[in-house]
């Protein structure tokens, strides 16, 4: 099973820009589509952004397009989300997930492997 670690949380005022970073251990991490997520208090956990195993295809949520944007560096077993415009809306926990057979719309049950999470805070 792929491991995932998420990073690059922090505090930041609306307007401003985050980068998450997910880091991978395993070899087939490279194989596998990743989808970010995000689940706010007291909401379920919501899709945001996935890439598809070349990084060749994306597909966003529409709460975020346009101003998120995923890459994946499969050399380095990477995958970012460069958030810019920041809403206060966009405060979360935010999740990554691999093992992943699809890019396209996926729900969270199209992942098996998850992250722990990182905290994003967006001050008004």
């Amino acid at each position: 099973q792929v491991q995932l670690v998420e990073s690059g949380g922090g505090l930041v005022q609306a307007g401003g820009s985050l980068r998450l970073s997910c880091a991978a251990s395993g070899r087939t991490f490279s194989t596998y589509a990743v989808g970010w997520f995000r689940q706010a208090p007291g909401k379920e956990r919501e899709f945001v952004a996935a890439i598809s195993w070349s990084g060749g295809d994306t597909y966003y949520a529409d709460s975020v397009k346009g101003r998120f944007r995923i890459s994946r560096d499969n050399a380095k077993n990477t995958v970012y989300l460069q958030m810019n415009s920041l809403k206060p809306e966009d405060t979360a926990i935010y999740y990554c997930a691999t093992e992943g057979s699809s890019w396209y719309a996926p729900s969270e049950a199209d992942f098996g492997s998850w992250g722990q999470g990182t905290q994003v805070t967006v001050s008004s």
